[in-house]
């Protein structure tokens, strides 16, 4: 049997399938006739593998409580070990229904109600919102947007000035980092590990988007010291690899023993135990057999944003687009229209008729920014760079 899901360039139908990207722009808000390119899923069908697999637990037709086998632990190992030369123990993989929802955990499990916890905006808009939501304070050390070399920086040493002056206990590190695209550098990731190790703050380190890196090469935070495994919560999934978000489930690596049992208590007082047999299954097939899905699926993303790359260059001078290195997430800049965030939000919306993520949702360094998924058929792509030239060209 060979991958059969192969052509990216077919534009599949999404509308009434109760997606959340597709039909609920009117009950949101938007435009019925708006283009939408803002969460971050794909529009293109999974591994065939991935089908296959599921068809088969729907064929067996019983859909009792479900628990994941050996099998899906030496799946998920094998794929960390080949892809990232990363290796865990069984014992400290741990299964959740989505990354978010883990950071959530971690953030309840190993801090205190009013603890200090640090990000760097323009960042993932559910850290803050997580964050805030259980009764911490965010502390934010802004990253760096570099003019002249196109892409965002770290600011280190108001990174650790932040940590002592706010007494922080930890850090959610975005690696690669959305929306921004950045891929850290070893070195960049070891200064940040050495700072945190220097005040005993924890990390949690969202590396879900690991497998969209396109320049350089990405490295599991936790494996660059032995010392950073006992600081960290490593926080991976298939689900945006494999475009499963819908099945909610995530990999979630902790070798400190006393931050997983902590980790494992606010788990089970949260009362979600066994998790969706449907997303067991896909990791699976996923992790197993989906390579040569992969492999296409990331060449025709890498194609798509150096599509956009070209056409903003060529057609629009007052938007930017910044230097793209990870993730199906391009980052716009649109300060040079002069436009305020809401009439910035306006033009897109009602005169592009484009759905796309405002840059304010990131936190007040991402105002005048907008963030487009590219992970859609080439025809979509054109349509919404047609529309932004309508309006910005």
């Amino acid at each position: 049997m060979s991958e059969r899901n192969l052509d990216f360039d077919t534009i599949i139908e999404r509308r009434n399938t109760m997606s959340l990207k597709y039909d609920y722009a009117e009950r949101l808000g938007f435009p019925a006739d708006i283009l939408p390119l803002w969460i971050a899923d794909m529009d293109f069908k999974t591994s065939s593998y991935v089908q296959d697999a599921l068809k088969e637990v729907v064929e067996h037709g019983i859909f009792g409580y479900s628990e994941a086998l050996s099998d899906y632990y030496v799946a998920v190992r094998e794929y960390f070990q080949k892809k990232y030369n990363y290796d865990f123990e069984e014992r400290e993989l741990i299964k959740t229904p989505g990354v978010v929802f883990a950071i959530a955990v971690a953030v309840r499990s190993l801090t205190n109600e009013g603890d200090a916890v640090m990000i760097q905006s323009p960042v993932y808009y559910p850290f803050s919102a997580t964050i805030e939501h259980n009764g911490r304070k965010v502390v934010d050390s802004t990253l760096t947007y570099d003019e002249k070399e196109n892409r965002y920086v770290i600011d280190f040493k108001d990174f650790e000035q932040k940590i002592i002056d706010n007494d922080v206990r930890l850090f959610l590190l975005c690696n690669p980092h959305n929306p921004v695209s950045r891929v850290w550098s070893k070195e960049e990731l070891l200064k940040l590990g050495d700072i945190c190790l220097r005040h005993n703050v924890l990390v949690i380190s969202d590396e879900i988007h690991a497998d969209f890196t396109f320049v350089g090469k990405h490295h599991v935070f936790a494996s660059l010291r032995p010392e950073f495994e006992d600081i960290t919560v490593t926080c991976t999934s298939p689900s945006k690899t494999f475009n499963l978000a819908g099945l909610q489930l995530a990999n979630i690596i902790i070798k400190n023993p006393t931050v997983r049992r902590a980790f494992v208590h606010e788990y089970r007082v949260s009362g979600y135990s066994e998790l969706n047999v449907m997303g067991y299954v896909s990791t699976v097939a996923a992790y197993r057999n989906g390579g040569e899905w992969y492999d296409a699926m990331h060449e025709y993303i890498r194609k798509n944003a150096e599509y956009v790359k070209e056409f903003v260059d060529a057609n629009l001078p007052k938007i930017r687009m910044i230097n793209h290195e990870a993730t199906y997430l391009v980052w716009l800049d649109f300060r040079k229209t002069g436009l305020s965030v809401d009439e910035l939000d306006n033009k897109i919306i009602y005169q592009s008729r484009l759905w796309l993520d405002s840059g304010k949702i990131f936190g007040k360094s991402g105002e005048g920014f907008q963030r487009i998924n590219v992970a859609c058929p080439r025809k979509i792509l054109e349509e919404a760079m047609k529309r932004l030239k309508e309006v910005f060209g």
